[in-house]
């Protein structure tokens, strides 16, 4: 298999989510998709197979784990797609289901790829499992913004979405790991969303990622799109309208995602961003 890394959400190699991408891993098991993804060693690792024109199967995996879904190795793939047979129209086959991909070239001849996600819902976040996640991040009651309350979020995959009052709190992460790894294992958390609101259409998010076996995730398309979809349900945002996350600042690896949330509440979200080869 030819593994290709790029780096999705920014145009600075140095900067966004770094992801795995192999157009091509037809015959490959499963234990071979784990051993490149645990080789690779970023967040995710995509791997395509393709089976008719613009139509892929896509699979993603951590390097402890396959996910069902992962926006930013979807932007990362569209992107080296496009870059071998050109811009245009694709179908991205996943276990959460059929996702619409376009890429477009930009004035200064970059690939920008748009994906649109599943359809999106929210659910409630128990008390007690809300207090048990609060013990696990280290954060308290008080530092949670009352105008985003907690909810699960879902485009594809679940996230916890955690809204801080505060910049300030969203900038010390400091979580007990094993104990939120465990946590997300019992509910199938993929990662957990940690946002802020800088005004009515700017956030600034993290993602703790345990179940990659990583701290960190630095900018989660999945996790944007889900937000998306939780915005809209929840009446925080006046749609249609795109909203602007900003994520992987704290950890050096500024990233930027355009989430675009139509009116229709059925209606998936898009989620749009750059790659670029990864420089590592």
């Amino acid at each position: 298999m030819e593994i290709l890394r790029y780096v999705a959400f920014s145009t600075d190699p140095a900067g966004g989510n770094p992801a795995g991408v192999v157009l091509d891993a037809s015959g490959a098991s499963e234990r071979d998709l784990l051993a490149v993804a645990a080789e690779v060693g970023f967040s995710e690792t995509a791997f395509v197979v393709p089976v008719g024109e613009g139509v892929l199967d896509v699979r993603y995996f951590s390097p402890l784990a396959e996910v069902p879904f992962c926006g930013h190795a979807t932007i990362a793939t569209a992107v080296a797609y496009a870059e071998r047979h050109g811009v245009g129209e694709l179908v991205f086959r996943t276990k959460a289901g059929d996702v619409r991909v376009s890429t477009t070239r930009a004035e200064d001849g970059s690939v920008v790829a748009t994906l649109v996600s599943v359809e999106p819902t929210t659910e409630e976040l128990g008390a007690d499992v809300l207090g048990e996640l609060l013990g696990a991040l280290r954060w308290s009651r008080d530092d949670l913004d009352p105008a985003l309350p907690p909810r699960v979020a879902y485009a594809g995959a679940r996230h916890p979405v955690i809204a801080s009052a505060t910049r300030e709190r969203l900038a010390e992460l400091a979580y007990d790991m094993p104990a939120l790894a465990g946590l997300m294992a019992r509910f199938e958390w993929t990662t957990v969303d940690l946002v802020w609101r800088e005004s009515a259409t700017v956030f600034h998010a993290r993602n703790p990622f345990p179940p990659g076996g990583v701290v960190e995730d630095p900018a989660t398309g999945a996790a944007a799109a889900a937000f998306g979809g939780y915005l809209r349900e929840l009446q925080l945002v006046d749609v249609p309208c795109e909203v602007t996350v900003h994520q992987g600042y704290d950890m050096g690896r500024p990233g930027t995602i355009r989430v675009g949330i139509p009116a229709d509440p059925g209606a998936g979200v898009s989620v749009t961003g750059t790659a670029v080869p990864y420089a590592g």
